[in-house]
Order: structure tokens, then sequence, then C-alpha cells
């Protein structure tokens, strides 16, 4: 007899002749149900992995800074103006704002990380919050991110600070939100490093191309309203 016939293409790897002697019959019952345990043990590990596809921006560096200083940064006003952003709305609870505004002239709405709000909060070790796509990206804004920051002392002195940022779609304005932030988070990190090295950030240029760039606009529209009029006014 034999323990593990393949005598069919779609017969079980683990079938087994029962008959026999009781000695034999209990042997070769062991064997099939090692043998079960093994076939299933390799279905799993066959099995697509879902870390494998799904896909995630992980950035991470090193400030010099004690975790008590980086976890302000994160989570106060003041400390995001110090590095991220030159104005924001954050409230340091479950399901309190983290509203970033990359641009506080925009309209409500179109600052920047709007609406966005924490999801969880471990004093001085992990934060997280939903996000979404810039402005510019108006079909992937309709949608909502993640991002998990953790910190993690280096020493006395200096803190490891990672950014993953996960829960994303493909295709289209995906794959062009994935790039950006892919970018964004990196350059944000090295802004936190410098906020600690030589000091907060100075946004009075930042703000001085936003406040023309949106003078530019109103004198634009402007000049096209006009030109309407003067347009509707000759064919009169």
């Amino acid at each position: 007899k034999t323990l593990f016939p393949y005598t069919t293409l779609f017969r079980s790897p683990c079938a087994v002749d029962t008959g026999g002697a009781t000695t034999e019959n209990w042997m070769q019952k062991s064997s099939y149900l090692i043998c079960v345990a093994l076939v299933a043990l390799l279905q799993i590990a066959l099995l697509p992995s879902a870390s494998a596809t799904e896909r995630a921006i992980d950035k991470e560096i090193v400030v010099p800074a004690n975790v008590d200083a980086a976890w302000t940064a994160w989570t106060t006003r003041e400390g995001i103006i110090s590095f991220f952003a030159p104005d924001a709305v954050v409230d340091p609870r479950v399901g309190g704002a983290f509203q970033i505004h990359i641009n506080p002239l925009a309209e409500p709405g179109m600052k920047g990380a709007d609406d966005m709000r924490f999801l969880a909060l471990q004093p001085r070790k992990m934060l997280s919050f939903d996000w979404n796509a810039p402005p510019s990206l108006p079909e992937a804004r309709q949608q909502r991110t993640f991002v998990v920051v953790r910190l993690t002392p280096v020493d006395d002195k200096s803190t490891r600070v990672s950014i993953h940022h996960t829960g994303w779609g493909d295709g289209g304005e995906w794959d062009k939100a994935y790039a950006y932030f892919d970018r964004a988070w990196g350059n944000v990190l090295i802004n936190l490093r410098k906020r600690f090295e030589t000091g907060p950030m100075d946004w009075t240029d930042w703000l001085a191309q936003l406040k023309k760039m949106r003078d530019d606009a109103v004198k634009n529209r402007d000049d096209a309203a006009k030109n309407r009029d003067d347009a509707a006014a000759t064919r009169k």
C-alpha cells in the first residue's frame, strides 16, 4: 500500500489507504494529518500577500532635538509653522483638527490640507492623521489617505522621525498624488531638521509669492471681464 499515492492529477496529495491492521491504520492517519497541515501551510504561503501589493511612502530622518521638542513640532500650531506651513489649525486629540495651510491666502477648502483630522496619538511616540491631495489634483483630492508619524529617541539630543503614508489607489491622479508626496514628505523632513539646526522657517518670501500670484489672478480675471464688456459694447 502506498502512503501518499498520486494516482490522478486531482487526487489529494495526502490521500491514504486507511484499511489494514490497527497499528498501520493509526500511522497512516497520523501521516495524513501531518500532510494536510503541510499542504495548508504551503497554500497560505503561495497566496498573494496584501502587504506586498500595498504601496506606501516611507521616509525618515534624524533631527537634532529631543523627543519632546519633536513631538511639540508636530502637535502645536507654533510647531507646524516652524517647519511645515505658514499657517495651521492644530487640536492634538483624536478627531481634532490637523489642518495644514500651505497657502493661507487661498479660499477656504483650497488652502492645503483643509479639514484633516488626527486619527490617533500616543504622546511622544506616534501620531496619525488623514490626508488629501493638493488642489491641483481635484479628483484625488476628494479621497483620503493616511499618514503615521513615529518618533524614536536616538539619544538625549536627537530623535528619529519616520513617516508612513498609505491608503493609495492606482492610476490617473492617484499616481500623480503619490509621486507628489513621495517628493514632498522628504522636503518636509528636511525642513524639520533645518528648524532644529538653524531655527524656525521664515515664510516671508513664500507669502509674498502667494500674494503676487493672487493679485495677478485677480487682475487677469478683471481684465478678462473688461474685455468681454468692451466686446459686448462694440457689438451694440
